[in-house]
């Protein structure tokens, strides 16, 4: 009986010693690299989902019968790949829209800024 004692004794506080011991934990550099993607990653995903919160985006995915939380979701689950093929695309998107609505917003500012005087671009001179 008391060799069995010794024996647990020995067990259990060769256990405490080594619980009370730090793990053994490496270290390493992160790279440029690996950062920078990570942080391109996270700017394009931003991006996306950002512009699948946009109420425009939502009322059309919904006309198409694409649930918007799970379009959101695959947004979310999409490869870096993926993700640059998309942000390529936006930004290849026109930005103002219709031209043609430009042009005539820029002709009622020019016409208000003849009315009221500022400018003298109607007139002949």
């Amino acid at each position: 009986m008391n060799n069995l004692k010794s024996s647990l004794a020995v067990v259990v506080s060769a256990g405490m010693i080594l619980l009370g011991t730090p793990g053994v934990s490496s270290a390493a550099m992160i790279g440029t690299e690996s950062l920078a993607s990570q942080s391109l990653r996270a700017d394009t995903e931003a991006r996306v989902q950002s512009l699948l919160s946009r109420d425009d985006v939502q009322q059309q995915l919904v006309a198409w019968g694409v649930d918007v939380e799970k379009a959101k979701s695959r947004a979310a689950s999409m490869s870096d790949q993926e993700l640059q093929r998309v942000a390529s695309t936006l930004d290849q998107q026109p930005a103002g829209g219709d031209l043609l609505v430009v042009v005539g917003l820029v002709f009622v500012v020019l016409l208000i800024l003849e009315l009221v005087g500022v400018t003298n671009i109607f007139t002949k001179i």
